[in-house]
């Protein structure tokens, strides 16, 4: 938030459900990239007497859909920085996120 402390008020409370939404989908992502390598983006898949095919995982839609979301949001929290604004230094956000256990 201190990066955003510049703008107005009003778009500081746009700016907090932004980044919660973010840090949500920011975790979600990172469980879903374990199933994936874990798993695989594919699977084989049959229904009744059809042949066996192979299809996209739930999971990697899933996936898919989310991350594309995140950019969004990304883009939105990037556009609303005050344009006066460095990029602070590493504040242990990202190692916290990819360190918690599962």
């Amino acid at each position: 938030m201190k990066l955003f402390s510049g703008i107005e008020e009003t778009k500081q409370k746009l700016v907090l459900g932004l980044i919660e939404r973010a840090a949500f989908m920011r975790v979600q992502l990172d469980e879903l990239e374990d199933d994936l390598n874990t798993y695989g983006w594919t699977e084989w898949f049959s229904q009744g007497d059809q042949e066996p095919y192979k299809r996209k995982r739930p999971e990697a839609e899933v996936y898919n859909q989310t991350n594309g979301n995140y950019q969004k949001i990304i883009r939105q929290l990037t556009d609303l920085l005050p344009k006066s604004v460095e990029a602070p230094p590493d504040d242990g956000f990202d190692s916290f996120v990819t360190s918690r256990e599962t």
